[in-house]
């Protein structure tokens, strides 16, 4: 029987490949709060800095047959936990660019579907306001503005004279401003 606590490292990891539980219990009480120690400095959380350190130490077990020729047990293990760390924080910040994305792109959703309410609502309103305009006056401001006819075409069109044209569309144009304007405030 060995003195597991007496092994250096190398004699206990040549032990570990042989599947010896004693030689891997013997690592695991010798580098577990070190590299728990590791983790814990640069994560902050301890839950998850032991997760970490479990997470090794369970790895190291199943791929004992695998590890080959290690110099530094304790370099070994340190290395395996600086990435694992490396992984986790990564992955936070991912979430996190993810999690700033999403409120980002919903703040940006709601604000145009209040800006969408408040245009269709601006523009039920105006709708509401030409509707209410004198008939001719009514008739010149959507042959210009809904049909885009110029004030020539809408005077031939109409029969009467592009000043007769003007003068409605300045009628227009004012009674909308006005009714517009205190409808806004």
């Amino acid at each position: 029987m060995y003195n597991y606590n007496i092994l250096n490292d190398k004699e206990l990891t040549d032990l570990l490949q042989q599947g010896n539980e004693h030689a891997f219990t013997e690592i695991y009480n010798r580098y577990w709060a070190k590299l728990f120690a590791i983790a814990a400095n640069k994560i902050k959380e301890l839950d998850e800095a032991e997760e970490i350190v479990q997470d090794i130490f369970v790895s190291l077990w199943k791929r004992r047959n695998e590890l080959g020729v290690i110099d530094t047990l304790s370099s070994y293990l340190a290395v395996s936990v600086k990435y694992r760390v490396i992984k986790i924080l990564d992955k936070r910040n991912n979430q996190q660019k993810y999690s700033d994305y999403s409120q980002h792109t919903a703040n940006l959703t709601d604000d145009s579907t209040q800006q969408w309410l408040e245009f269709e609502e601006l523009r039920s309103r105006l709708a509401a306001f030409v509707a209410d305009l004198p008939e001719k006056c009514r008739l010149v401001y959507k042959m210009s503005r809904d049909s885009g006819f110029s004030q020539k075409r809408i005077a031939a069109e109409l029969g009467i004279s592009e000043k007769t044209v003007e003068a409605h569309l300045g009628k227009a144009i004012k009674t909308l401003r006005t009714r517009l304007s205190q409808f806004l405030l």
